[in-house]
């Protein structure tokens, strides 16, 4: 992954954005038919309704409990070979339960040791939310939602494709080697960060807000470190880092927010904040937008049969 080389894709997406939004999508095979514009929080039933949270608050915690198995997932078998349930994780609940499929040997050969425990350390973090945004619903008297079917697997051929890091036939594997890991990592952590902002003004209940905020710094910890620790890989990854971001971004909409690891001047971007040093939030649609590999899509990318709305 060192020697990857920009091509004429970053040029383009930095100049014309919008062609590029179509690029890429076309890479994905994803046309406008059979697509809709529905908003995740619009799905949940009037049975989340109890005295101790708000249709909104259990909404969002189902949400980011989908979102959390997804992380869970990645960064466990990343350090250990195998899932969250041989983690002693609950995985069980509502809506349609599913098994996690990831690509052969899974645990990542890590050459260096700070990469490793980084992956180590984060992948108890997603493991620990994981179970307590479960108990927190419990708490409230709903069931939590079950794991859905997650693609760990062939997904990420599809994305590398899309981004244009590896040719249209071609193949990426993010358990291969340490630069490979956090460049998946990348995928998921700015993701994570903006959709717990993006909830925030969602939340009633102080101490679910609370929690909330909690997490979402945590996440923002884990992205700073996977961020900074992409920047020592040098100009190739770097670029590789940009594409991903432009993929992104041609994903979650019309904005331009998403920003790589690295500016137009040369100089180095790890924290991706506004003007006011904000950083910026996704709505629940442009979080599965990006999950899903498409606009309005109800399932796909590292859902296959989408997401489990409680």
């Amino acid at each position: 992954m060192k020697n990857l080389d920009p091509d004429s894709a970053i040029n383009q997406l930095i100049t014309r954005k919008q062609s590029s939004r179509r690029q890429m999508l076309k890479r994905l095979g994803l046309g406008a038919a059979g697509l809709t514009g529905l908003n995740y929080l619009a799905s949940r039933t009037e049975a989340q309704a109890q005295t101790s949270g708000s249709n909104e608050d259990v909404a969002v915690l189902q949400f980011a409990l989908n979102l959390e198995y997804l992380e869970a997932e990645y960064y466990t078998y990343a350090v250990t070979g195998h899932g969250i349930e041989e983690e002693g994780i609950g995985v069980s609940g509502s809506g349609n339960p599913g098994p996690t499929s990831v690509k052969e040997n899974p645990k990542v050969p890590f050459a260096d040791a700070a990469v490793e425990e980084y992956a180590r350390e984060i992948a108890q973090d997603e493991r620990r939310h994981v179970t307590y945004i479960r108990t927190a619903l419990q708490s409230l008297g709903i069931t939590p939602v079950a794991r859905p079917e997650i693609n760990l697997s062939t997904s990420w051929n599809q994305l590398a494709r899309a981004a244009g890091l590896v040719p249209a036939d071609g193949f990426f594997n993010p358990f291969a080697n340490d630069v490979n890991f956090l460049l998946g990592a990348f995928v998921f952590e700015d993701v994570g960060v903006t959709a717990y902002h993006g909830a925030a003004g969602l939340l009633t209940n102080k101490s679910v807000l609370s929690a909330a905020a909690g997490i979402l710094a945590v996440e923002a910890y884990h992205a700073a470190v996977i961020r900074t620790t992409l920047l020592d890989e040098g100009h190739g990854v770097i670029d590789a880092v940009k594409k991903i971001s432009d993929l992104r971004d041609a994903l979650d909409g019309s904005s331009d927010d998403d920003q790589g690891i690295s500016r137009r001047d040369g100089s180095f971007n790890i924290v991706p904040s506004d003007s006011n040093g904000i950083a910026f939030a996704r709505t629940a649609r442009q979080v599965l937008n990006i999950v899903y590999f498409a606009p309005g899509a109800l399932h796909g990318g590292f859902f296959p049969d989408g997401i489990n709305p409680g």
